[in-house]
Order: C-alpha cells, then sequence, then structure tokens
C-alpha cells in the first residue's frame, strides 16, 4: 500500500500550528508505516522541506500548496498512483482523484474570528475572509474527502453542530513538543513556586491577553512575560493599561529553547483566552511539569483536565488570587501531578497510529 503525506506546510524559517503538527506526525509516522509494511511517501514543494523529514524518507516534489494548480493537485497526483493521501490541511483540491483521501480541518476558529493569519498575501486573506462568510464552501471541500480529520473532540463536536461534512470525522490528536530536551542541563527543575507569569499566543483581540496584564496589579514581586512577536501599536496599547510597578517584559518573539527555559524558571503558564482553536502551549507547559492558570473553555478542559486552574477570563482578581494559590506547595504539586498525567495520553505516536489505522481501513 501506498500512502502519500503532504509535507508542503513544514515552513523552514519557524513552525507555526500546522507546520509544527505536520513535521511531529510526519515523524511519528515513518516507523510505524515501516512496520506495517505501508510505503510512504512526503509531498514537498521546496528542497529545503526535507531536513524536517525523518531520516531517509522518500519524497516527491510538486507545486506549492498556493499555487493556482491546487485545485487540480489529484490529476497530479493520479500519475504516481496512491492508494491514500493525507494532507494536515483541508485546501488540497479532490476534483477527478483516483485514490482514497483524507483531509484536515483544525478547527473552527476562524468561523468565529475571521482575521486571516498575516503571513498570506492580500488577494489570499481575501478569499479567505470570503471563504469563512458561510459553512457551504468548507462543506463542498471536505466532503470531496472519503474521511476528515481534525485535532480535538472538542472540534469534532463542533463539526456535528452545524454539519459541516458529511463524511467520517476522524480525531489525530495534537500533541505537546517535549521542551524538556531542549532545556541545558543546569536548567532549574520546574515546577517552583511560581514567580514568573508566562504567555505564549498571538496578540488578537480575542485573546484576550489585556486581563493578563490588569492582573498583575495583585500580583506584586512577579513578572509577566509575554513571548510572542508582537506590532508597536499592540504594544502600546497593552502599556496603557498596565498597572503602576507592574513588571511585564515583552520579549518580542523567543525560540523554543528559550520558551523552555522560561517556563521552567519558577514559572505558571497563563492564558486568558475568550476563546481558542486547541492551546498548545498548555500542553507544553503541562508536560514539562509547569502549573497552569487558563480561562474556563472546552478545549482546555480537554487539552488540560484536571491539571488546570480555570478562571473567569474576564476577571484579573480572579486571576490573580488563581496564580497566589499555586504557592501553596501542595496544591501546586497536586495540580501538577493531575497535569502531567493527563497530558501523557496525548502523544505523536498514538496519533500516528491512529492515523495509519484509518488509512489502512480506507485502502481495503
Amino acid at each position: 500500500m501506498r500512502l502519500f503525506f503532504d509535507a508542503r506546510y513544514i515552513r523552514t524559517d519557524f513552525h507555526d500550528g500546522i507546520s509544527r503538527y505536520s513535521q511531529e506526525l510526519a515523524r511519528a509516522l515513518a516507523p510505524v508505516a515501516a512496520e506495517a509494511g505501508v510505503e510512504l511517501v512526503f509531498l514537498i514543494h521546496d528542497p529545503a522541506q526535507i531536513v524536517h523529514l525523518p531520516e531517509g524518507a522518500v519524497h516527491l516534489r510538486v507545486h506549492e500548496q498556493k499555487s493556482p494548480k491546487e485545485p487540480f493537485t489529484a490529476f497530479v497526483l493520479n500519475r504516481y498512483q496512491p492508494d491514500v493521501v493525507f494532507s494536515p490541511l483541508q485546501t488540497m483540491g479532490s476534483l477527478g482523484r483516483k485514490y482514497r483521501l483524507i483531509l484536515t480541518l483544525h478547527d473552527m476558529i476562524y468561523y468565529r474570528h475571521r482575521t486571516p493569519p498575516r503571513s498570506l498575501s492580500l488577494p489570499v486573506r481575501a478569499l479567505w475572509r470570503l471563504f469563512h462568510l458561510s459553512y457551504v464552501p468548507q462543506r463542498l471541500t471536505l466532503n470531496g474527502a472519503d474521511v476528515v480529520a481534525t485535532v480535538s473532540e472538542t472540534s469534532r463536536r463542533q463539526f456535528d453542530a452545524v454539519r459541516l461534512t458529511k463524511r467520517p470525522v476522524l480525531v489525530v490528536p495534537n500533541a505537546p513538543q517535549r521542551l524538556a530536551d531542549l532545556l541545558p542541563p543546569d536548567a532549574p527543575v520546574p515546577g517552583g513556586a511560581p514567580r514568573n507569569i508566562v504567555y505564549m499566543g498571538s496578540f488578537m483581540g480575542y485573546k484576550n491577553v489585556e486581563t493578563l496584564v490588569r492582573a498583575m496589579a495583585g500580583l506584586p514581586g512577579r513578572t509577566l512575560h509575554l513571548l510572542s512577536r508582537i506590532s508597536p501599536a499592540r504594544r502600546a496599547e497593552l502599556e496603557a493599561i498596565a498597572p503602576a510597578g507592574a513588571d511585564i517584559v515583552f520579549h518580542d518573539g523567543v525560540s523554543d529553547a528559550e520558551y523552555a527555559r522560561l517556563l521552567a524558571d519558577d514559572a505558571v503558564l497563563a492564558s486568558m483566552s475568550l476563546d481558542e482553536g486547541y492551546g498548545l502551549p498548555l500542553a507544553e507547559a503541562l508536560a514539562l511539569g509547569v502549573p497552569v492558570v487558563v480561562s474556563d473553555l472546552e478545549i482546555f478542559h480537554e487539552v488540560a483536565g484536571p491539571g488546570a486552574r480555570y478562571v473567569d477570563p474576564l476577571n484579573p482578581a480572579a486571576v490573580a488570587e488563581a496564580v497566589r494559590s499555586l504557592d501553596d506547595d501542595e496544591e501546586r504539586s497536586r495540580l501538577i501531578a493531575e497535569g502531567t498525567a493527563h497530558i501523557a495520553r496525548f502523544t505523536w505516536d498514538a496519533s500516528a497510529r491512529t492515523l495509519l489505522d484509518a488509512v489502512r481501513t480506507l485502502a481495503r
């Protein structure tokens, strides 16, 4: 059996969510596919992507995923006679295909917040907005597959609620990267009483970073670390509402190693997002043994289970109280233990095996 894995979404500069999902799942899938006797071929568009694939991976170079040829990808792939094709996004064209197809829709966040990724060109961003004005284009796209994959049970329930597709929906869960592997030997042991509050994520409105900034009024002597890249205008907005004397550090982008080091340094990871597609930073913190304080969202409960403190995201005082409660060694240890046990269920190996089972069923 021949399986094509669409690796064209792997970035060669820095990972976004789709890129990391693609790379981690690809690396986990390679050994389990070999074990099952499945011929695995990775689709790329840039030779620089090869170094991000599993060692010795077979690859096939085709057009870029943003090419005008994308709607007609099936006519290109038919020549190579794959049995099943898997794409970590839903935009691969299915017209005229002669193989089984699994397309992925990670979540429905862009139906609730239609601002497209800034990395896209202006024409593509305009099309993006038009695409998300109605469920009809998405339904047509997803129904062109045999199976639709997603990354969480929360997303699957949301798809069902709006009847987004007629196809079976398969959950191939996201999983945290191993930040512990990036720490130097002399790094502090994660999980100490939190004197640092770490936020990893964008600064879009629904991320509600304002509540974290305002919560610093009740957290004297602690530092809020805002890790992601931020525009000067957005930084000025947050600085304008910062409480007097609050210690807030704008890092404006960090490497994965710096991210791991900051989390390990007596930190709590916090997110007061009003909406979320997944919440990978929560998973990464839990896997590292770092406590988390987050807003009371369905997807956060799926990711963190009993291993998080859930608070009203519009109540800065409640956020500050939740952080202070982790000064108690017993409470903090309990939360870390429950979070670590919960997130251990999500691994790339398990996700790869789930995907491969679906692929083999389709091929039969």
